[in-house]
């Protein structure tokens, strides 16, 4: 039998595609495998170290010191997209900030915790934190000691804010070559108009209030009179504030402190330039120390060693927050707090910034849960869109009418629109240190006829009457239209103030006499009626339950937009311990893998896919980076 013929050999192009076609799906099979097996080494790390992990979270052995490093900004609430914050701690480089609830947590639960002897703060890679954040944290720190338990502060250096914090430790030190840098505060600002002049740009601006200052850089060319005397005066409260309290933390008379940080550049001298030696000549620390010096006092003081002997038994924050057991008391009715922190804009807004329905549709969905019974609103808002704040007002205003009480507790600042979606509330707490008020309303608008006559360019044209065309940038403002903008903003300051009036239960003429777009302190507010009690989040919440009349064991629970699964997932993942184990190995994802929300934004909109159904898309995906 003839055995039948091969098939003939394809030539030319054919063959190139055949050939083209069989190597792509060589890569193809290639790279599956690839990233199926490098998932599965993952897995199986995970899982391994997941068991050490779990039995590391149940190890934490007694006479452990809470390490405390905070990096980055203090914030009320995280900034940092989840995801973003999920890769970053997976890779090893842990995001830039640091939620305070988390750290007052923490430090109220070792206070009670059988196996923490001692907190050990490292408060020198702390970045930014208003003081009344930083407050709050003292005080936990205060209430850690009232337990019996020291806390021992050690840097490299500090500045003002930092040692703030650690000026509530027992024991506070300082590297030889480090030191403590106070200087005062100081309110700065670039002003434009020259720029804008040059340009041509003509900035037209509506203000109701002597002291609204927030667009004067756009008009003038330095601060008006009344904005120096305004900021001078909230300024030096909080000044007088600073020195106050840490004269009496580190039992210092006040005005021999202001003249050891104002009379700086003669004491220098007296050190030749030693900062470190100069902070403890003037009892500003306790001891010059590094950090060889601090294990060995704290080994001295007791502390046992770690499990390789070279430093001593301690647990990151991290890693003891993750562990904090779940009160067990979520379904039951308690409090509820919603973080409105950051600037107030409209529309839905990401965590950190505040929307004016993405906020108020918290509030609402906080109200329509059974489980509340009270709510406080912790404000760190500066302020503004209008609208937006008026929007998240009437929630408040709303949640009240239906029996719930409302608490607002007010952060670093709480002012301007801050103060609008916190006038209504049935008690309003700060800190002595809260900037707050700026009652007061402004609107700008630009023009750019003259910028164009520079170019060679001219509009011209006819309208169909005296308002069409009004708000045409490439126009001259009409003095009318001007007229009718100013009455907008009159009206608005009208309400502002009216509404303030009313929730104080003062006459309006008391409120714009303490109004007119002027800044206070906490403690400043306090005096003239607009806040009615001093505290920070834990006094606010405790009166809200108070007047929910809840009794002494309730739950808190914070109402945030829920993430998504995958989200919740990795966040979970971050603060697993078997991450911390698989680190301690030296297994980690390259740095490179934090960065690819930046990296490959075209990822982005697959977080938003619909499951399904075709998903549409029209973004040139084009952004330089």
């Amino acid at each position: 039998m003839t055995p039948p013929l091969p098939p003939p050999r394809r030539h030319g192009f054919w063959a190139f595609l055949c050939t083209l076609g069989r190597g792509i799906n060589v890569v193809r099979l290639l790279i599956i495998n690839v990233v199926f097996f490098s998932l599965l080494g993952v897995l199986l790390l995970l899982l391994t170290a997941g068991v050490a992990g779990s039995r590391m979270e149940r190890t934490l052995q007694d006479d452990s010191v809470l390490v405390i490093r905070p990096q980055g900004q203090l914030v009320e609430q995280y900034s940092i997209d989840p995801l973003q914050r999920a890769l970053s701690g997976l890779s090893g480089d842990a995001p830039k900030q640091v939620q305070l609830r988390d750290l007052v947590g923490a430090i109220d639960a070792a206070a009670k915790d059988k196996r923490i002897s001692r907190i050990l703060l490292l408060p020198d890679e702390l970045q930014g934190g208003g003081f009344a954040a930083l407050h709050e944290v003292g005080a936990a720190l205060d209430r850690f000691r009232a337990a019996g338990k020291p806390v021992i502060a050690w840097a490299a250096n500090l500045d003002q804010g930092q040692y703030y914090l650690a000026a509530h430790a027992d024991r506070l030190l300082v590297d030889p070559q480090g030191g403590v840098m106070i200087t005062g505060l100081a309110n700065y600002r670039l002003f434009y108009k020259d720029l804008l002049d040059k340009l041509g740009v003509d900035v037209h601006l509506f203000r109701v209030g002597e002291f609204k200052s927030a667009a004067e850089p756009y008009i003038l060319e330095h601060a008006s009179p009344a904005a120096k005397q305004a900021d001078s005066y909230w300024m030096g409260g909080l000044w007088d504030s600073y020195i106050g309290e840490v004269a009496t933390l580190r039992k210092l008379d006040p005005a021999a402190l202001r003249a050891d940080i104002d009379n700086l550049p003669q004491t220098i001298a007296s050190t030749q330039g030693d900062l470190a030696q100069l902070a403890l000549n003037e009892h500003l620390v306790d001891g010059l120390a590094t950090r060889a010096d601090l294990i060995a006092m704290l080994r001295k003081q007791g502390v046992p060693a770690d499990d390789k002997g070279h430093s001593f038994r301690q647990v990151d924050l991290a890693r003891y927050a993750a562990g904090i057991p779940n009160d067990g008391k979520l379904f039951a009715p308690g409090v509820a707090i919603v973080v409105a922190e950051g600037e107030i804009a409209g529309g839905k807004q990401s965590p950190g910034s505040i929307g004016g329905e993405s906020t108020a549709a918290l509030i609402r969905a906080a109200r329509e849960d059974r489980k509340t019974k009270a709510l406080v609103l912790r404000v760190n808002s500066p302020g503004g869109e209008v609208y937006a704040a008026e929007q998240i007002r009437r929630e408040v205003a709303l949640t009240r009418e239906a029996g719930i009480p409302v608490v607002v507790s007010m952060g670093d600042v709480a002012a301007s629109g801050g103060y609008w979606i916190s006038m209504n509330a049935d008690r309003i707490f700060a800190e002595p240190n809260t900037i707050t008020g700026s009652i007061g309303i402004f609107g700008m608008y630009y023009s750019v006829p003259t910028t164009l006559a520079k170019l060679g360019i001219q509009s011209d044209g006819v309208a169909t009457g005296p308002m069409a065309g009004a708000f045409d940038i490439s126009r001259p403002l009409d003095p009318k239209v001007g007229a009718v903008i100013q009455a907008i903003i009159n009206k608005g300051y009208h309400d502002f103030v009216g509404n303030v009036a009313k929730a104080r239960g003062k006459s309006y003429e008391a409120i714009d006499a303490i109004a007119q777009g002027r800044v206070w302190t906490g403690q400043q507010a306090l005096d003239r009626g607009l806040v009615d009690q001093l505290g920070g989040l834990r006094d606010a919440v405790a009166d809200a339950a108070g007047l929910a009349k809840l009794g002494k064991d309730y739950p808190v629970r914070y109402q945030e937009a829920p993430l998504g699964g995958f989200e919740r997932f990795l966040i979970g993942l971050n603060q697993s311990a078997s991450v911390r184990v698989m680190q301690s190995w030296g297994i980690r994802m390259p740095n490179w893998v934090a960065q690819l929300p930046a990296l490959a934004p075209e990822l982005q909109l697959l977080r938003n896919a619909k499951a399904g159904t075709p998903n549409i898309y029209a973004d040139c995906l084009c952004r330089p980076r």
